[in-house]
């Protein structure tokens, strides 16, 4: 393997291994140690350095080979769908998750109603990243687009697995009644029960970040690639 491409591989595995560590194994005492601010403070400089290192080590690895044509035209078609869905799942994380830090958090796991994306997944906000990282390897099918995006998929969909544990352990039985109404594989039905303006912001954010990645990144993404 290309000495850069190990680089990458090594900053992708540490940028993964320390979030876990950092919030699993180690949170409680870092946060006895330091207190819940110097804790978050701690985890994010990590997360900021490690992350970092991680993208500077994409940028400098070579590009290529690719397993199929980078940027088809059935890619872009398969990246927009999947990343607009991802968009939609990640804001729809944003509002009544039990899983967010809350002294209320039992009272909500044990209460709720399954609605919007929680509909869909009870780890709305991993699968939206999960899904965002996949929609660019089908894009870019090179080694590095995949120990940098596989990085994202591992640390979502295995922190949610991670997730259902500790949460388990800390809410008891209000978290294992919410496991029970809620499902961790996507269900499609559920987006039906997602309301219309959570569709219409979702969309018109995509719209905004797919016409930002031509100034950004120098490539035309989603519907802008055919409208210019």
């Amino acid at each position: 393997m290309d000495l850069r491409l190990s680089f990458l591989l090594s900053a992708a595995i540490v940028f993964v291994g320390t979030h876990i560590i950092l919030t699993h194994q180690l949170r409680k005492p870092l946060i006895s140690l330091l207190g819940q601010a110097g804790f978050i403070a701690a985890y994010s400089l990590v997360a900021f350095v490690t992350l970092g290192w991680t993208v500077y080590a994409f940028a400098a690895a070579p590009r290529g080979p690719y397993a199929w044509p980078a940027y088809a035209d059935w890619a872009w078609i398969a990246a927009m769908v999947i990343s607009f869905f991802a968009l939609l799942l990640l804001i729809g994380s944003f509002a009544g998750n039990p899983a967010a830090p809350s002294p209320k958090a039992a009272e909500l796991a044990a209460s709720k109603e399954p609605t919007g994306a929680f509909a869909v997944t009870r780890h709305p906000m991993m699968w939206g990243i999960s899904l965002w990282a996949f929609s660019h390897i089908l894009l870019v099918p090179e080694p590095r687009t995949l120990f940098l995006m596989g990085a994202f998929i591992v640390l979502g969909l295995g922190g949610s697995a991670m997730q259902d544990r500790k949460k388990q352990g800390q809410l008891g039985d209000a978290w294992t009644g919410w496991q029970a109404r809620t499902s961790f594989i996507p269900k499609l039905s559920g987006l039906a029960r997602i309301s219309p303006v959570m569709w219409l912001g979702a969309l018109a954010l995509w719209l905004g970040i797919s016409w930002l990645h031509l100034p950004l990144g120098g490539v035309a993404a989603g519907v802008w690639r055919w409208l210019g």
